[in-house]
């Protein structure tokens, strides 16, 4: 799909070139930038979910309004 992306914005580019409008491809090349820092700002929000401590059973407090008696029998 990259392969395709860069092939798409190298045609595009060459056809800005030729008609003489170099701003097009400055458009299309900003816009394709824009995509990839927004995937990269999506990708670094959410780097820290792995690091979180590991799950542990919760303990039964009798003390608590509305005690967890799911699977207990």
């Amino acid at each position: 799909m990259l392969n395709q992306l860069i092939a798409t914005g190298t045609v595009a580019a060459a056809a800005a070139e030729e008609s003489g409008s170099t701003n097009l491809a400055l458009l299309i090349g900003g816009g394709i930038m824009a995509l990839f820092l927004v995937m990269l700002l999506i990708t670094v929000s959410f780097a820290n979910r792995g690091l979180g401590h590991s799950p542990h059973a919760e303990v039964a407090d009798p003390h608590r309004q509305h005690p967890n008696k799911h699977g207990h029998h």
